[in-house]
C-alpha cells in the first residue's frame, strides 16, 4: 500500500510539474503573440504618409486653462498672436513639394482659408445694440466656426449677442490637438458665456453645441447646477452631440505613449491625411480622441451624480438632433445617459433617420438602428420624441412622426421633405450645412472662392488620390437643414 501511495504521489507531482509546463508555454506563447501582433502595428503605423511641420509645430499662444486669462477680450488677443505664430510656424516653413493648389498652409492656393471674406477658423462675433438675448456656438473636435457660419448668420437677428467660439486647439494645425485637454476647453466655453452675460444682462442665455460643443454645453450646465455663481443657460441645442463615443479612444494614448517611447512620432497620430479642408483638420491625433472620451466620461458621471441628488431639474431645456446612424458618435448614448436622465420638462430629441426605400433596404448592413422601434412604438418616454421617416418603402416622401412624453399615441405630419436620389442616410458631418453651403453643399451650393469638397466624387482606380474615397463619398451636407434651422430658431425665440 506504501509503495502504491509513493507511486501516485510521484505521478501526481510528475502530472503538476507537466502542467506548470504547459502553462508557462502557453503563457510564452501568447507573450509571443502579442508581442509580434506590436511589432507588426507599429510597421504598419510608422509606414504611414510622413509627418509634416503642421504635424510637428507647437504653437505656444495657444489659450490653457492655466493661461492667466480670465476676460473675452483676452482670449481674442491671444489668439491674434496665435494666428501671427501659425503663419511664422507653419505656413512660412511648409517645404516646396507641399506648395500645392489643395494644401490648406499654401497660401493662395484653393484650401488657403483667407480666399474666403472672412477666415472662418477664428472666434467670430454678432454685437447688436442692446442685445435681449445671447447665444453661444460651438463646434466640434478637428472642426472650426466655420461649421456654425449658417445658424450663425440666421440668428442674428438684430436683439441676439452671438459668439461662435474657436475651441482652444482647433482653427490652426493639426498639431495643436496633441497637447490641448478638454479642460481647455471648458474654460474658454466659462469665459465666453460670462461675456456674454455682461452684454445682455438680465437678458437669456442659450448654448448650440455640434459635436463635441454638444458636450461642451453639456458640461457647462452640470457646472452651473454645481457653481451658482456661473451665468445661467436657458436653453440648449444639441446638433450630433458627444454623448458616448467608443472606449477604444481612451486606449488609444498607449499607442501614443509607445510611438513616444520608441520616438516614433506617427504613433501620436489616429489619422495622417492631407490638409486639404480650409476649416477642418484632415489628420486626427489620438489626444483628440482620448480627450473626448475623458470628457464624455466625465459627463456621465456628474449626471449620474445631479440624478441622485435631484437637481436636474435645474438643468437647461434640451432640444437635439441626431442621424440615427453615426460613425462618430453614439446615437443609443445620448438617449440613454442624457435624455432618459432628464426629468419630463420639455425636452425633446429629433432623430433623422435611414432611407427606408425598399431598394435600399436590401443593400443595408443587419439592423443598422438598433433601439429606433422601441422608442418609436414600445416605450414611454420622458422627452418628445420626433423621427423624420419615409412615408413608406416606396416613397422617397418624409413624414415627421412624434410622441409627447409620457405618450404612446405618434402624431404624423406633412413635411413637404424627400430623400434626394442616391443618399441613403446623413452622417455625422452633415447635420450643421445646408446644401448651398459653398465649402460643403450638394448640386445647389453657392459658388465657392476656393475648393469645394461637398459634391465631389471622382471615380478611378483607388490609392491614386491624395482624399481618400471614404471621405468624399461621406455626405457632407443636410438634405433637412432647413427644417431643423426652423426648429431651432422657433426653440430659441429668433426672430425674422
Amino acid at each position: 500500500m506504501k509503495s502504491l501511495i509513493a507511486w501516485m504521489s510521484i505521478k501526481g507531482r510528475h502530472a503538476k510539474a507537466l502542467l506548470i509546463r504547459a502553462v508557462r508555454l502557453t503563457v510564452m506563447f501568447a507573450l509571443g503573440g502579442l508581442i509580434s501582433g506590436i511589432i507588426a502595428l507599429v510597421i504598419i503605423l510608422n509606414g504611414r504618409p510622413d509627418l509634416k511641420v503642421w504635424h510637428e509645430a507647437r504653437l505656444n499662444q495657444e489659450f490653457s486653462d492655466s493661461a492667466n486669462i480670465e476676460t473675452f477680450s483676452g482670449y481674442l488677443e491671444l489668439e491674434d498672436r496665435l494666428f501671427e505664430e501659425l503663419e511664422e510656424t507653419v505656413s512660412d516653413k511648409i517645404e516646396e513639394g507641399d506648395k500645392r493648389e489643395i494644401n490648406r498652409y499654401f497660401a493662395g492656393s484653393l484650401s488657403d482659408p483667407e480666399r474666403w471674406p472672412k477666415n472662418w477658423n477664428r472666434t467670430w462675433v454678432v454685437e447688436p445694440e442692446s442685445p435681449t438675448r445671447g447665444i453661444l456656438l460651438l463646434h466640434g473636435m478637428s472642426d472650426s466656426p466655420y461649421s456654425m457660419r449658417s445658424l450663425g448668420e440666421r440668428i442674428a437677428d438684430g436683439k441676439t449677442a452671438a459668439i461662435a467660439l474657436r475651441i482652444p486647439g482647433h482653427g490652426t494645425s493639426p498639431s495643436a490637438l496633441l497637447d490641448v485637454e478638454w479642460e481647455d476647453m471648458a474654460a474658454a466655453v466659462k469665459i465666453a458665456v460670462a461675456h456674454l452675460k455682461g452684454q445682455v444682462g438680465n437678458g437669456s442665455i442659450s448654448i448650440i453645441g455640434y459635436s463635441n460643443g454638444g458636450a461642451l454645453a453639456i458640461e457647462y450646465a452640470l457646472s452651473v447646477i454645481e457653481n451658482s455663481e456661473l451665468p445661467q443657460v436657458e436653453k440648449i441645442v444639441l446638433i450630433s452631440p458627444s454623448i458616448g463615443v467608443t472606449k477604444l479612444a481612451a486606449l488609444a494614448i498607449w499607442q501614443s505613449r509607445l510611438g513616444h517611447v520608441l520616438g516614433l512620432n506617427k504613433l501620436a497620430w489616429n489619422d495622417i491625411q492631407p490638409e486639404y479642408d480650409p476649416y477642418k483638420y484632415g489628420s486626427f491625433a489620438l489626444n483628440a480622441g482620448r480627450q473626448v472620451f475623458l470628457l464624455t466620461s466625465e459627463i456621465r458621471k456628474r449626471l449620474e451624480k445631479a440624478k441622485q441628488k435631484e437637481v436636474l431639474q435645474e438643468f437647461p431645456t434640451v432640444l437635439g438632433f441626431q442621424s440615427v446612424v453615426d460613425a462618430t458618435v453614439s446615437t443609443p448614448a445620448l438617449v440613454e445617459v442624457l435624455f432618459n436622465s432628464l426629468p419630463d420638462q420639455g425636452h425633446e430629441l429629433v432623430l433623422f433617420d435611414i432611407n427606408r426605400l425598399d431598394s435600399m433596404e436590401t443593400v443595408f448592413n443587419p439592423k443598422p438602428t438598433p433601439g429606433l422601434n422601441e422608442m418609436k412604438e414600445e416605450k414611454v418616454l420622458p422627452f418628445r420624441f420626433t423621427v423624420l421617416e419615409n412615408r413608406n418603402g416606396e416613397s422617397r416622401e418624409i413624414v415627421e412622426r412624434s410622441k409627447e412624453a409620457g405618450s404612446m399615441t405618434i402624431t404624423i405630419k406633412e413635411t413637404g421633405l424627400e430623400w434626394p436620389k442616391g443618399i441613403y442616410s446623413l452622417s455625422h458631418v452633415a447635420l450643421p450645412f445646408p446644401e448651398t453651403d459653398a465649402l460643403y453643399g450638394g448640386e445647389a451650393a453657392e459658388k465657392s472662392p476656393g475648393i469645394q469638397i461637398g459634391n465631389v466624387v471622382l471615380r478611378g482606380e483607388r490609392g491614386v488620390l491624395q482624399i481618400p474615397a471614404g471621405t468624399m463619398l461621406r455626405l457632407r451636407w443636410n438634405p433637412f437643414y432647413d427644417f431643423m434651422e426652423k426648429r431651432i430658431v422657433d426653440f430659441l425665440g429668433v426672430s425674422k
